[in-house]
């Protein structure tokens, strides 16, 4: 019966790799099974003690993911002063002509914006630009619904 065993060689390990290149070793032995012997042995050992499952709130979530965005504040800041020059401000003007919305439409938006604004050259924190943006944008879609429909 046909054999193929692997082996290790030692003068062909990668760097950063965790086991150097296996080798096949072909011989004609007579024998039933050919077997791969590993250096170190498994520990699957799962520790059933450990009741606690840590469960993160909205609130949780989002802190963590203001926090890993610090580094990229002044992009946010950009990025929603365009996002409500070029996509909220219109919206009053279309809502007011179109859906004859009431002059509150215009109050919440420039509200939204001038917050947005002086909360950032103010030199607030990541959390609070995110947080605004997200609340602005949140307004205006209530605002679209409650008067389209």
């Amino acid at each position: 019966m046909l054999t193929i065993t692997f082996f290790a060689d030692p003068n062909h390990v990668v760097p950063g790799h965790i086991a150097p290149y296996l080798y096949q070793k072909v011989t004609n032995k007579h024998t039933i099974m050919a077997t791969l012997k590993t250096l170190t042995t498994a520990n699957w050992a799962v520790d059933n003690n450990n009741t606690n499952t840590q469960h993160l709130t909205l609130k949780e979530r989002f802190n963590l993911f203001a926090d890993s965005q610090k580094d990229r504040h002044t992009v946010w800041f950009m990025a929603s002063l365009i996002f409500m020059g070029v996509m909220i401000l219109p919206i009053p003007a279309v809502l007011m002509y179109y859906f004859n919305a009431p002059i509150l439409v215009l109050g919440v938006t420039m509200v939204c914006f001038f917050a947005n604004i002086i909360a950032n050259m103010g030199g607030e924190g990541i959390r609070t630009t995110i947080f605004l943006f997200a609340a602005c944008v949140a307004i205006h879609l209530v605002m679209i619904i409650a008067c389209v429909i």
